[in-house]
């Protein structure tokens, strides 16, 4: 049975159709429309009760997981793929995976709510997550300076997950391009089809 996948157009979702076209694995795709109020519906928040995508059921093993790391772990533990089997590189990426949740999506969602959504200015807010924002893009730039990838030698779900919101980042003008090493990942990881896929579904981000 193909896995399901609810998800939109969002740094959240995109980590999982990259992963999902990455390991070929069959899966079904709803189209839940924040923008319509859609991740509040009953059936929705009977999946995820804080009512954000993206929710993965895999009705095989009877299993419903949200939060894109969690589901990225579930993927690569599934197919036996996009971890590395050396003990030093998939604990690398399992730590940079950890890296995105706790700071990278909350920093530049935050980031992200102020510089765009706000309803009202907030100059101290803002320059506070630019601040954060160029100390993260600094911290994964040192990292990537004499490695291909995040873990090492090895692609993995941690420079997936770090692309759904470097993707972002390039459409909204958030500007990283003085990051040499952070730059030269971002355009190898983008090269990849099955991310040029993943970054189409279920529709292109097109910004605020």
């Amino acid at each position: 049975m193909p896995l399901i996948l609810y998800s939109d157009s969002s740094p959240n979702g995109f980590k999982i159709t990259i992963a999902l076209e990455e390991l070929g694995l069959p899966y079904t795709l709803k189209h839940v429309q924040i923008d319509h109020g859609e991740h509040r519906l009953p059936e929705f928040l009977a999946l995820n009760p804080h009512g954000r995508i993206p929710v993965l059921v895999d009705p095989e093993c009877d299993i419903t997981l949200f939060e894109s790391a969690s589901i990225l772990l579930y993927l690569a533990d599934k197919s036996a793929r996009l971890l590395p089997e050396n003990p030093r590189e998939r604990w690398a990426a399992i730590t940079w995976l950890q890296f995105h949740a706790a700071s990278m999506g909350p920093i530049l969602g935050q980031r992200v709510h102020f510089e765009r959504f706000a309803e009202q200015p907030c100059p101290e807010a803002i320059a506070r997550y630019r601040r954060l924002s160029e100390e993260l893009f600094s911290t994964l730039d040192q990292r990537l300076t004499d490695q291909p990838w995040l873990a090492g030698s090895t692609y993995s779900i941690a420079d997936i997950a770090t692309f759904g919101w470097t993707h972002i980042a390039r459409i909204i003008d958030f500007d990283f391009s003085h990051y040499r090493h952070l730059s030269a990942w971002h355009e190898r990881v983008s090269l990849r089809p099955a991310v040029q896929r993943g970054i189409r579904l279920p529709a292109p981000a097109t910004g605020p």
